[in-house]
């Protein structure tokens, strides 16, 4: 496994990490998960990438369990907050309140004292952005959090915080976590360009569209599967794309890989990544991408798969 520095902060993340965004505490039980986490660590993997909205806190939970009589310190923990948790006004947000009410429900469940990195889960256009970063800031002050990140935030609000943490003396975000694929490929135009030049490291989620990259689509969709059950895939799921990923599935072949393992070694090699976030329901989903970033790819192969997807 691959270790890199997250921005520019001292911090080393596994190139891939494990998250569990619609697996822990749901499709995965805590025996499930437990399994899963036990794969990825064994394969290098140090980061374990949470929220408290995930699974209601239920994520937390399983991984809090699993955490009990183990090392946290070679452990990389880091969690959300934004989505309400619950029917208040004040269960929400980035206020200053909400925040630290979240990390200290978050370190409840996980049974730890500290977050590595806790996330500002998208952008508070209701709550004063400096009452925002004065709140990450006194949490990294405090030693609760270590570090601070975003996820789905513009370039512009990257760039207005950064400015406000400067002036103000603050703890900036070291780290953002957009959506990244080969079939999303906004980050490319601002937010990794931004990103690399104010210093901050990108953890991309759904390397995987939702399980498109994998092929699993290419003959319809599965009747347990995302896409059978919700329309929140229709955008990608279109002729053309599916194409796409049965040409993908050749280039693999060739390769020796699936259509899944080579879209991740696409992906973790891009500029400015420093990290994929992978998810998982069994065993040997993990071990399988764990092989994606076994030894790196030819260069020809990964242009290949960039022509491919360049439209």
């Amino acid at each position: 496994m691959e270790y890199r520095q997250l921005g520019r902060s001292g911090l080393r993340v596994s190139a891939l990490s494990i998250g569990g965004w619609l697996t822990f505490g749901a499709t995965a039980d805590a025996e499930s998960t437990a399994q899963i986490l036990d794969a990825a660590v064994a394969g290098g993997v140090n980061f374990i990438d949470l929220a408290d909205v995930y699974a209601r806190g239920a994520a937390e939970s399983c991984v809090g369990r699993w955490l009990r009589g183990r090392d946290r310190t070679e452990l990389v923990l880091s969690s959300k907050c934004f989505w309400p948790m619950g029917p208040g006004p004040n269960q929400r947000g980035l206020s200053r309140k909400h925040i630290l009410e979240s990390v200290e429900a978050s370190l409840g469940r996980l049974g730890t004292d500290y977050l590595d990195i806790y996330f500002a889960h998208r952008f508070d256009p209701e709550t004063p952005l400096r009452e925002t970063l004065a709140a990450m800031d006194h949490l990294v002050q405090r030693g609760r959090v270590l570090y601070w990140g975003t996820s789905v935030w513009s370039a512009e609000q990257l760039e207005e915080a950064w400015e406000l943490c400067e002036r103000h003396g603050y703890q900036p975000p070291i780290v953002e976590q957009p959506r990244y694929n080969l079939l999303d490929r906004h980050v490319e135009a601002d937010i990794a360009p931004t990103a690399r030049r104010l210093g901050m490291g990108l953890v991309v989620w759904s390397p995987l569209a939702g399980g498109v990259l994998t092929g699993k689509y290419n003959d319809g969709a599965p009747s347990d599967s995302r896409g059978a059950r919700s329309s929140w895939l229709d955008d990608v799921l279109t002729e053309a794309n599916l194409q796409r990923v049965a040409r993908l599935a050749e280039l693999a072949a060739d390769q020796g890989l699936s259509a899944a393992q080579l879209s991740l070694a696409w992906l973790i090699a891009q500029p400015g990544v420093t990290c994929a976030i992978t998810g998982a329901t069994r065993r040997t989903q993990v071990e399988e991408n764990l092989a994606a970033v076994a030894q790196p790819l030819p260069a020809a192969t990964l242009d290949a798969v960039d022509a491919l997807f360049a439209e």
